[in-house]
Parts: C-alpha cells; sequence; structure tokens
C-alpha cells in the first residue's frame, strides 16, 4: 500500500481505525473457509460518511475495497482475495438503532449481531426469525449480503423476507436508499433486492429496514425417527405438501447420527438411517397440539418408527443440540471437510440423496448429510484426509458432480452460504453464458471501476 493511501486513512479514521500491521492483516486474512488471502490494511468506518469519503477515494485511486462483517462465511465471499483492503463493519457501526413497536419494524446497523436483535425483538414481545447457525456471531449485513436462511425458514422464511429497505453507498461514494419502510412498496426497480445476496459486490450495505412480527407463545419441539433416508425424504415433502408446515424441519443422516452420538452421548437411535427433528409453534397451544399430531400422522404414515416428543425445555435443547453440533462432530470422518450447500424443490430429496450415495461410493468418499429438509437445502460434507492428495482430488471431483445431480434436479448450486471464490468455479454448471453476461453487465452498472470485492460469484 503506497504510503500517501496510508496517510489519506490514517488522518481520515484516525490511527486506531486505519490499521496497516502485520498483525491486522493476518487476522483479518480468512473466514470459516479457513482459506487466507492477506490484505493491505484493514479500516474500520466509524459511520456512513465514512464509508462514503472512503469509497470515493478508493475509486479515484483504484484501490481494491472488501466489506466485513464478522468473518463467518464459508464460501470466502468477506476474504481480500485480490488483494486490496478490508473494509470492517463490525466495530463501530454494530447499532440497534430503532425497534417501532407500532409498525414492528427494527433499523440496524450492518454490524449488529443477529441474536443481538433476536432477544432485542423479544423483550418486546416481537420476532425476528432467520436463524443462520451463526446466529450468535454473524452480522446482520452480512446476513443481508449472503441472504442467510436457517432452521427456521421451513415456516419463516430467510432474511429476503424480512428485508424492508436498505441505506448503502456506491463504489463512487454515493449513498443511495432502496426500498421504503412500508409493507408495499412498487415503485421504481427492486434495488434492495439486488443488492441482498450480492456478497457486497455492488455497495457497502450502512443501515438495514427489517420487518419484525409477533412471538410465538408456544413451541414443541418432536423427532421422527426412520429405517432409510428415503422413507424420511418422503415424508419431508409429503408432509408439507399436505399443509403441515412445521417451523423447522431438520435432519440428520445415519454417519451424523453416529458421529453426534459418539461425540455427545445426546442418546441418538444410532441405528437409525435418518432423523427428523421439529419444531411447532403458534399462539393457541391447541392449534400447536393439533399440527403436532398431523406431523406424527404423516411421519408414522411414510415410515418413521418412533415419534419423540420433548417433554420439556431441558429434552428439547437435547434434540436441537444434535442438530446444531453435526459439523462439529462429523471431522471424525476426516481431517478436511468439503462442505456444500445444495438446495433442490422438497419433492426431489429422496433423489438427491440417492444420488450422493451413489457419487460417494463412485469417489470412494465419506459424505455425511444434514440440513433444512424443510426448505429443501442439504449441507453435504465430503470428508477426506487433507494430507492425501488423491483423497483430496476425489473429493473434489465427487463435489463437482455433487453440484451438477443438484442442477439436473431443478436446484441451486447454494441455499444460504453464498459463491464466493470457493464456488465461482461451478457457476457454468448454473447459469448460461447469457445470464453470467447479465450478471457482469448489473456489477458494471454499479461498480464500473471494479474496485468492489471483485472477482467472486465468478464476475
Amino acid at each position: 500500500m503506497d504510503k500517501k493511501h496510508i496517510d489519506f486513512f490514517t488522518k481520515l479514521l484516525g490511527a486506531e481505525n486505519a490499521c496497516f500491521d502485520d498483525a491486522h492483516k493476518i487476522a483479518y486474512c480468512y473466514d470459516a473457509t479457513k482459506k487466507r488471502f492477506l490484505p493491505d490494511g484493514v479500516l474500520f468506518p466509524r459511520d456512513e460518511k465514512d464509508v462514503s469519503d472512503i469509497l470515493r477515494y478508493c475509486n479515484e485511486h483504484k484501490i481494491v475495497i472488501v466489506p466485513r462483517g464478522a468473518g463467518s462465511g464459508f464460501t470466502g465471499g468477506s476474504l481480500a482475495a485480490s488483494g486490496g483492503i478490508v473494509l470492517s463493519l463490525e466495530k463501530h457501526m454494530n447499532k440497534i438503532l430503532e425497534i417501532d413497536m407500532d409498525n414492528m419494524v427494527a433499523v440496524v446497523q450492518p454490524g449488529v449481531i443477529n441474536m443481538d436483535l433476536q432477544k432485542e425483538a423479544e423483550k418486546r414481545g416481537l420476532f425476528y426469525p432467520p436463524d443462520p447457525a451463526s446466529e450468535n456471531y454473524s452480522t446482520l449485513g452480512g446476513n443481508v449480503a449472503e441472504n442467510s436462511g436457517g432452521m427456521r425458514a421451513a415456516k419463516y422464511g430467510i432474511t429476503k423476507s424480512y428485508v424492508m429497505a436498505l441505506r448503502a453507498v456506491l463504489p463512487n461514494g454515493d449513498i443511495i436508499r432502496a426500498g421504503k419502510r412500508t409493507i408495499k412498496d412498487v415503485a421504481g426497480f427492486n434495488v434492495a433486492g439486488i443488492l441482498i445476496a450480492s456478497e457486497g459486490a455492488l455497495a457497502v450495505i450502512t443501515e438495514i429496514t427489517l420487518k419484525l412480527i409477533t412471538k410465538p407463545k408456544y413451541k414443541k419441539t418432536a423427532m421422527g425417527v426412520f429405517d432409510d433416508i428415503n422413507s424420511a425424504m418422503n415424508a419431508v415433502f409429503r408432509t408439507m405438501a399436505d399443509g403441515v408446515t412445521p417451523v423447522a424441519m431438520e435432519f440428520l443422516d445415519n454417519l451424523s447420527i453416529k458421529a453426534v452420538e459418539s461425540k455427545y452421548h445426546k442418546g441418538l437411535p444410532t441405528d437409525a438411517g435418518a432423523i427428523l427433528i421439529s419444531d411447532v409453534d403458534g399462539s393457541n397451544l391447541s392449534v400447536v397440539e393439533e399440527e403436532l399430531k398431523a406431523l406424527e400422522e404423516h411421519f408414522k404414515a411414510n415410515g418413521a418408527r418412533e415419534f419423540r416428543v420433548a417433554k420439556d425445555d431441558t429434552e428439547a435443547a437435547d434434540i436441537w443440540f444434535a442438530r446444531r453440533n453435526c459439523s462439529q462432530a462429523i471431522t471424525c470422518y476426516g481431517s478436511l471437510k468439503l462442505n456444500e450447500d445444495i438446495t433442490v424443490p422438497r419433492s426431489k430429496l429422496p433423489s438427491l440423496l440417492a444420488k450422493i450415495a451413489e457419487i460417494s461410493a463412485k469417489f470412494d468418499v465419506t459424505t455425511p448429510c444434514f440440513g433444512h429438509t424443510g426448505d429443501g437445502n442439504v449441507h453435504t460434507n465430503v470428508m477426506v484426509d487433507k494430507d492425501d492428495p488423491a483423497a483430496v482430488e476425489r473429493g473434489h471431483k465427487a463435489i463437482e458432480e455433487i453440484f451438477k445431480a443438484a442442477v439436473e434436479l431443478e436446484g441451486t448450486l447454494s441455499g444460504e452460504h453464498g459463491i464466493g471464490v470457493s464456488k465461482a468455479p461451478f457457476m457454468r454448471l448454473a447459469f448460461s453464458q447469457e445470464e453470467m453476461n447479465l450478471f457482469r453487465a448489473i456489477k458494471r452498472a454499479f461498480d464500473p471501476n471494479n474496485i468492489l470485492n471483485p472477482n467472486k460469484m465468478g464476475l
């Protein structure tokens, strides 16, 4: 980084917020992918004006800027893969600005932690449903940039369902507002919709207006035990197609069940082919009980050998602990996890899981699967020995075939993790050349000098 640029940023932000030392560069060189790209510096803007001043200067001098929340992403979206400066929004721009009880709206800065908003909303009897697995540390700005989902998506939808409006800074420093604080708004193009899931490649989000809903009073947790995964996958789409809509419909396959039980000893049935974990909720207890009964009937009609209802919050927490800690437990199968989050229509889940088993056998890899089957989102985890180059190569080949299978089943490369750098090489499997050209044209319209998070998503 040229000294004149360092001097400009230091004068603008103060030395404590303009960091070009090795310690900061190392601290901000990685995310959950464990890939490492050393940035040229790290900036901590204090407010929207700082963001605007930084981007205007960087645009003028063709300096790459990479927006970053908590760095919890799985695809490298917040990594300085092309060099440049990391723009970290977690230090200062992390305030809940308003919770409007009358209109059930929250206004937040991008560095607010997801769970912090959930807790503040719940104190007022309100509810912010999107609950990514990283909810205790991921930021809402990052959630919007990746359009994060979570376990409650089966009933309540994902981040985009709650974004009403955004404030953002364009690469040239201009400040825009996208969307309105209204339930309906069809005036002009849906710019907020374009910025959601754009992975920080079009603009830097500086303020988010989010819809809140009334918090349900009652919730019950249940688990269905199936002898084989095909029966479990059939139970998912048939149950929901018949009008039963649980809050969550999560699954663990046999490999995941065994891993969790071996590590945590939660009393899971290790001989089961799969388990489905569900929550039902509502403002009326009798309605919740009726939905729970309907869930049991549908599970058993589709082959469940057992249906357990949690007796209390402790037992419910134990059931959910198994699901939430799958990712850590399955490391028993290999030192390198090739973790993907493919998504297909729910009715294609049985075919998808069968295809994953076939591909795993073909390449001699172990692939435990779990995830959000209520919205067709399967976390496939190809596990290999990182010190065995042949195994790693087989693992990557298996991943490519799994992506192809998902696309052939009318699915997508990613349900919630995004594309970033990890999945960029596979965009050609899901999009035509014409579609990729359109994406690139949108990128140029926002960022003609290509300074903002370049070379992500295959752009």
